[in-house]
């Protein structure tokens, strides 16, 4: 039987799937930052080889070339095309609009191939669905891509272009500073400016929330202390120049709610520039991918639209289709490639 596995490569996370005869088997992410060196990619990569097993084929997409660890795109595409073509031997990559390519062609295509994970999801969705809106809510971002006639109808490709389109939100459920959420908040009936430190994320809100997935949060915290409630109400407290002790747990959720919705609202906003384009029909159906698929369901609600997840549209094993939406460029690119 004829395997294939996508691999993902990210600037945290190194997503992989498998995919045996077009039926999804195995979906996993591993944790590895790029922002001190590959090493920890690599450790990843021996990792996720002995959890996905041995393939025919593999096929390479990356946002992980945007890391400060390489002075351009073009350097961060050269160098994780060879590290994964050294750790998984032969692989294809590949470049979106440009299809797939080899390895020795993959520098002098880096425009195409650097971040063009969200194509591939893109690409899958629109061979299932003539008109649709794709959304992946990621850990680090939310892309927004309307599916027209049976193709990827984005307004964008590049990361500059699909900002300025809405198509791309930076944005996510666990990675995202809340001090990128908004300006100010109400606390205790009255608004107040953020601190723009770090001192808090939006896994700390979700946390809070109760709408954090399980075994998602792959990163240490903003200050390295533990991922608990306690711990993420100290940190966001911090956020509005207080401490957790300063009031009580209900006011802290109430200031993580208003986060969340924040962040809903960027994100609503964000689908309603793309909708405005009007290339889709008036209530297309959402179709939501990542670990933010609560957050999706929501804005399809107040949008009026249908509303699937991304792994119905596919063949996978029941005790994979939620690992297949948390690494849906992964899983596209292994079904795209059987």
């Amino acid at each position: 039987m004829a395997a294939v596995i996508g691999w993902d490569i990210g600037g945290v996370h190194l997503k992989a799937a498998r995919a045996q005869d077009g039926r999804i088997t195995k979906a996993a992410q591993f944790a590895s930052p790029l922002r001190g060196g590959t090493g920890r990619l690599v450790e990843a990569f021996a990792e996720a080889r002995a959890a996905m097993g041995r393939a025919d084929r593999n096929v390479i997409t990356m946002t992980g070339e945007l890391a400060d660890t390489f002075a351009s795109r073009r350097e961060g595409v050269s160098c994780l095309v060879k590290l994964a073509a050294r750790e998984l031997g032969e692989i294809s990559v590949y470049a979106g609009r440009a299809g797939y390519l080899r390895p020795e062609d993959a520098t002098e295509h880096s425009t195409d191939i650097a971040s063009a994970n969200w194509h591939a999801c893109a690409a899958l969705v629109a061979s299932k669905c003539a008109d649709a809106l794709f959304i992946d809510l990621g850990s680090t971002t939310t892309d927004i891509v309307p599916i027209m006639h049976g193709k990827v109808a984005a307004s964008g490709y590049t990361d500059a272009q699909r900002l300025a389109a809405g198509e791309l939100v930076y944005t996510g459920l666990v990675r995202g500073f809340v001090m990128a959420a908004a300006d100010r908040a109400p606390v205790n009936g009255a608004w107040t400016g953020l601190i723009n430190e770090n001192f808090a994320t939006m896994a700390d809100v979700h946390r809070i929330l109760g709408t954090l997935p399980a075994d998602i949060d792959l990163m240490p915290t903003a200050d390295g202390r533990e991922k608990t409630k306690d711990a993420s109400r100290g940190r966001l407290a911090r956020m509005v120049g207080g401490d957790a002790g300063d009031a009580d747990e209900e006011t802290w959720r109430l200031l993580a709610q208003w986060f969340a919705e924040a962040q809903l609202r960027a994100i609503a906003d964000a689908v309603a520039l793309v909708r405005s384009r009007g290339v889709l029909p008036a209530e297309p159906p959402i179709i939501a991918a990542g670990i933010g698929l609560a957050a999706v369901a929501e804005i399809a609600r107040r949008s009026g639209c249908a509303y699937a997840t991304f792994d119905s549209l596919l063949d996978i094993r029941q005790e994979a289709r939620a690992a297949a939406c948390h690494c849906a460029p992964a899983v596209a690119l292994a079904l795209l490639s059987s």
